[in-house]
């Protein structure tokens, strides 16, 4: 952790590489990560395993600097990859498992990458999209399918080498050189690329779990690694001398058995996975075993009943992608007595925080009125800097000195804050972001639809289901499940809409622009086809 009084820690405590090596020679022969396939690294063989990745890289032609797309599920390889990458100061750019088309494409084109990492059973997604940049293939995890067209192909013994010698970046890599970009939901546009400096990513880390986490601590990644909060949790494993254990998957059913074969004391729990677990039958067994605390975002109803069934500690916390968890909470306990959307409080120390709730006009408003909550940081690289590639994005987000959430907060004459709702139009499903734009743009490519707009709808357990409301072309009659057939293969599993409402013409503005709070607010009408009641299933691919 830094040093009392120190502003900007040097490269040993935050850039991942020098944390590793450090602690390699210190503890190396203890535990750092346990996989749910069965392997397992200490301290020493991750370091060595990340040196020896690094240096089959550097003969790709991977150097510092270098964005580089790592588009693999889960696992040892996905682990071992982003390690080595910094060891090269080149740009870890993990991509979604289950995009494809148009989302996959602006990613690509974005990141300006030359070589991409991927699963083997995903690259036939390239074939038919444009793949800006890139001019090299690495397929892991099985035969590697003929090349799209354009582009070399390697396989998975390209990653091999028989030695850790690479060409060292020189000047040493620095607090403030980019270590990874992670795309996140578009909101008035295609997704952004989140620039995350190494100083970032270990804030976000050492700020979730500085107030937590004790001595021996296990933490489980339970989330997708392409996704921050899987990615970060390394940094902090490392910087305390503990350990984590890699989940290829999360499944609700195995969830407890997987805790107790890893030996997880901690984990995060996010959107509807706190529901599904407190769906299951009760069990003798239930609050019988490792796991100690759960970071729960956003905060449920049940919070305390879940903490007494599992036996566990509960937090909640408000972070982004854009910058780390500046408002936590206590654990959640017996007695707690918060109205709904608690998020917690401003974090008091290291790396110091300032908070503001504003208006449309950046002037801040009384206590209990709702408004854009925005952040600045007293240490420089621990917000990020920007959006990669994206100026104009930048500028309206980094506006006034303060960064723009784009999320509505309260906070109470106590200090205390909550979340209210999006100041967005992404939609959040099961622990995604999920760009309204994007979803919106593949539909609109359906030949009989004039108009879409894709909104956030409840479902039954209250939680987030992505709605569309379309309008057809004159004379056409638009068909809800011909229309869902027509979209699974250009979205994501999780980006397919549940709901599809038929309008014959969209609210508009004065201005010609679609009334999605309107829409929002109708929600799920008498007239809205369900995918669900109609048995139109939609599954996650599973990776072989």
């Amino acid at each position: 952790m830094p040093d009392a009084g120190v502003m900007v820690p040097g490269a040993e405590t935050c850039v991942l590489s020098a944390m590793l090596d450090r602690q390699a020679a210190a503890i190396g022969d203890r535990t750092l990560i346990v996989f749910d396939t069965g392997e397992s690294w200490t301290y020493a063989a991750a370091r060595d395993q990340a040196r020896r990745c690094a240096a089959a890289l550097a003969r790709l032609g991977i150097r510092r600097g270098d964005p580089v797309l790592v588009w693999l599920p889960n696992g040892p390889q996905i682990v071992r990859i982003s390690f080595a990458l910094s060891y090269l100061g080149a740009v870890f750019v993990p991509v979604n498992v289950a995009l494809r088309g148009g989302m996959l494409e602006h990613i690509i084109a974005n990141s300006g990458a030359r070589i991409a990492i991927c699963h083997a059973s995903l690259i036939e997604r390239l074939g038919v999209i444009k793949t800006g940049s890139l001019d090299t293939i690495v397929a892991i995890g099985g035969a590697a399918p003929t090349a799209p067209a354009g582009l070399a192909m390697k396989g998975e013994d390209a990653l091999e080498s028989d030695d850790s010698d690479f060409p060292a970046p020189v000047p040493p890599v620095a607090p403030w050189d980019t270590a990874a970009i992670f795309y996140t939901s578009g909101t008035t546009g295609p997704s952004k690329g989140v620039i995350c400096p190494n100083l970032h990513m270990y804030a976000m880390a050492w700020m979730t779990f500085a107030h937590i986490m004790q001595t021996g601590d296990r933490f489980l990644i339970s989330l997708p690694y392409f996704h921050l909060g899987g990615a970060l949790v390394p940094h902090a494993m490392i910087d305390a001398g503990n350990s984590m254990a890699v989940l290829t998957e999360y499944r609700t059913a195995t969830f407890w058995d997987d805790v107790r074969k890893l030996g997880a004391t901690g984990c995060f729990l996010v959107g509807a996975m706190t529901n599904f677990l407190m769906k299951q039958e009760p069990g003798p067994d239930d609050a019988q075993g490792p796991l100690r605390f759960v970071i729960q975002q956003p905060l449920s109803h049940d919070a305390i009943a879940l903490g007494k069934r599992f036996g566990v500690e509960v937090y909640t916390e408000f972070d982004m992608t854009e910058m780390g968890p500046a408002v936590i909470s206590e654990a959640i306990s017996e007695g707690f007595d918060k109205p709904s959307g608690y998020c917690g409080r401003l974090r008091e120390g290291w790396p110091h925080f300032d908070l503001r709730v504003v208006d449309s006009n950046d002037c801040e408003v009384p206590p209990d009125v709702p408004g854009e909550l925005v952040a600045r940081c007293a240490v420089p690289w621990v917000i990020s800097p920007g959006y990669h590639k994206m100026p104009e994005a930048t500028a309206r987000a980094w506006r006034n000195g303060w960064f723009h959430t784009g999320d509505s907060l309260s906070r109470d004459s106590k200090g205390n804050l909550y979340f209210v709702d999006r100041m967005k139009d992404s939609i959040r499903r099961r622990g995604e972001n999920i760009s309204s734009i994007e979803v919106e743009e593949e539909m609109l490519l359906h030949p009989l639809i004039a108009a879409a707009a894709a909104v956030a709808a409840r479902n039954e357990d209250g939680e987030e289901e992505v709605m569309i409301i379309v309008q057809p072309k004159a004379d056409a009659t638009v068909d809800p499940i011909e229309l869902t057939r027509f979209l699974m293969p250009r979205l994501p599993h999780f980006a397919i809409p549940r709901y599809i409402r038929i309008v014959k013409a969209m609210p508009l503005t004065l201005t010609n622009k679609i009334q999605k709070s309107q829409l929002r607010n109708e929600g799920v009408t008498s007239d809205t086809w369900d995918r669900e009641t109609s048995g139109i299933p939609v599954k996650r691919e599973r990776l072989q």
